[in-house]
């Protein structure tokens, strides 16, 4: 199936979408070891922070603590 393009008023428009650059790009710069540390750092920083927040959330979701219906107070106990 053929697609017909819109008519633009400029060829170089039209032909901008096949061209291809015989220029390449300059290889990219490798890291230095201070940044390949300090990503490092960041990432175990974050999965500590995870862990530690399941950690310390975990209790907040545990249903084994007693209904509030059968607590009571000390006002109750004549305390």
């Amino acid at each position: 199936m053929i697609r017909r393009r819109e008519p633009v008023p400029f060829a170089f428009v039209a032909e901008a979408d096949r061209f291809r650059s015989n220029v390449t790009p300059p290889p990219r710069e490798r890291a230095s070891f201070g940044q390949m540390a300090g990503r490092w750092l960041l990432g175990l920083t974050i999965i500590a922070g995870l862990a530690g927040s399941l950690v310390i959330g975990m209790p907040a979701l545990s249903s084994d603590q007693p209904s509030p219906q059968t607590q009571q107070s000390q006002a109750t106990d004549g305390h």
